[in-house]
């Protein structure tokens, strides 16, 4: 009967899912009024002439912006605690982004509205997206064990805090809704390492149905209760039923998951959240595809892939997407935030409704001979590498190694293995893996010609933990902290060697 009755509220989650489903194009151009209709009692939009827009055409005129362009006008607010600045009502927190290893941290400032009706709207669309193809859970009668980010809430000046979005999200929730999760004096706990020990310790003793968080960061928590507990995931939480997750892509980590979750009842389910917003959720069981998330006080505009490096690229809405095409997202929001270009690159797969998969960052490729390698790409070859060396791997990361006197370029890969290839031969894994990256890029195909412009890929197997230990000795733990799979550059590859050679 409870389980009836749970299911029947989560049902109703779904029915706003089918509304914006079947009306995408009137929902997003409602959502745009809204956000304008705010927006025109902002500083901002007086300065960019809110009042004479009358339609997306007339707001696509507003300029596509990056965070260095958002900074100064997050500096009134913080630093000169004005308001009606990006939004006309307060802003009382700002969400600080982990999502790259870069060194400062950028703000994004999170609204009363951003929170409930984007962020919290959000879940509740993934909890009815979840049920409507499982008429049977039952995850909710349990509890939900939740590994979020480690920053600590701050006060940075009168009303206004700072902190990881996970914080700042678990700060908010509802009375009941924080009673079926992770408690909160050990989810806000800005130590990693001593969270990591308390949530163990929690995790012993809790009906733990369902997990939440960053692939990475849940596995190196799961392999520390078998190791430490002498017990298995399902001899300790027998009706573990989902592991809702995202932040980086779970192909990498799938094998060792279902490794230490031998069941085929358990389901992992993607989601695309950000300090942004929450933009979209997996919508089927049989395919990792996410539907894009229309009702959430975000409107979205996309700038194709040959508009990327131009200083003022030309985004198009949602009707005029195309599947198959590679886009980077710009988003208005809630939040303040106005034509801004968050980095993510995604590709549609499906317009009827909209489906999308994530295939990497605007900033995180490698592109130094034409050859245009994107993370989907990366992930797949490293993937199907395993597949066929029997290797599993846990973290990798790639960079160009630039053309020399006496050399042609090459991509150079560190990749810090859990199981070695069979064979033990990092060259034979070099030639599957270079084989698989050609097959799956014309472009790479093309460049690694006869060596003419590429020459093989050269891989470097590092130290078990030498990530982890990396991003430590950055204050990095935790949350969506994460190395960049990869890079057009060399910054992050060598500071890892670097690293490493220090403590060999």
């Amino acid at each position: 009967m409870i389980q009836k009755i749970t299911h029947s509220i989560l049902s109703r989650y779904y029915r706003p899912v089918k509304k914006f489903i079947e009306d995408p194009l009137g929902t997003q151009q409602r959502t745009l009024d809204y956000l304008l209709r705010h927006g025109r009692n902002t500083i901002y939009g007086n300065e960019h002439g809110f009042h004479s827009i009358r339609n997306s055409s007339d707001f696509a005129k507003i300029p596509v912006i990056s965070y260095e362009e958002l900074r100064p006008w997050l500096d009134r607010i913080i630093k000169h605690q004005q308001q009606d600045v990006l939004w006309d009502t307060p802003v009382r927190w700002f969400a600080m982004s982990s999502g790259t290893t870069e060194d400062k941290s950028k703000y994004i400032p999170v609204t009363r509205e951003s929170l409930y009706n984007g962020n919290y709207r959000a879940g509740y669309h993934m909890l009815g997206i979840y049920a409507h193809h499982h008429p049977d859970t039952a995850f909710i009668l349990g509890k939900t064990l939740v590994l979020g980010g480690s920053q600590q809430v701050n006060r940075i000046g009168g009303d206004i805090y700072t902190g990881d979005i996970s914080a700042i999200l678990m700060k908010n929730l509802p009375v009941v809704a924080k009673r079926s999760r992770t408690p909160e004096s050990i989810a806000l706990i800005p130590d990693w390492e001593e969270k990591l020990q308390k949530l163990v310790d929690y995790a012993m003793h809790a009906d733990i149905r369902a997990m939440v968080g960053v692939p990475s960061w849940v596995l190196v928590l799961l392999k520390k209760i078998v190791e430490e507990r002498g017990i298995t995931i399902l001899e300790l939480w027998p009706r573990l039923e989902v592991f809702f997750h995202g932040g980086v892509s779970f192909l990498p980590f799938q094998e060792q998951y279902e490794k230490l979750i031998p069941s085929a009842k358990m389901c992992y389910w993607e989601t695309y959240n950000a300090s942004e917003g929450f933009f979209g959720v997996q919508y089927a069981p049989t395919s990792k595809d996410m539907l894009l998330l229309l009702d959430n006080e975000v409107y979205y505009e996309f700038i194709p892939v040959n508009e990327w490096d131009k200083d003022n690229p030309v985004a198009v809405p949602l009707c005029e997407v195309e599947v198959g095409v590679q886009y980077a997202v710009v988003i208005s929001t809630s939040g303040g935030l106005w034509r801004y270009r968050i980095g993510d690159t995604i590709q549609f797969s499906s317009t009827l409704p909209y489906l999308f998969k994530i295939t990497g960052r605007t900033k995180q490729f490698i592109n130094a001979f034409g050859e245009e390698l994107i993370v989907e790409n990366a992930d797949k070859a490293i993937d199907e590498a395993c597949r066929l060396t029997g290797a599993k791997v846990t973290e990798y990361t790639a960079a160009p190694v630039y053309f020399g006197d006496f050399r042609n370029g090459a991509h150079e890969w560190l990749i810090e293995f859990e199981m070695m290839p069979d064979s033990g031969d990092l060259d034979e894994f070099a030639h599957i893996l270079d084989e698989i990256l050609k097959r799956l890029n014309s472009d790479y195909e093309a460049k690694r010609s006869y060596n003419l412009s590429l020459n093989m890929p050269i891989i470097r197997a590092m130290e078990k933990d030498t990530f982890y230990n990396w991003l430590k000795s950055r204050g990095r733990i935790g949350g969506q902290n994460k190395v960049p799979k990869l890079s057009n550059n060399r910054k992050y590859v060598d500071s890892i060697m670097e690293f490493a050679a220090s403590k060999s």
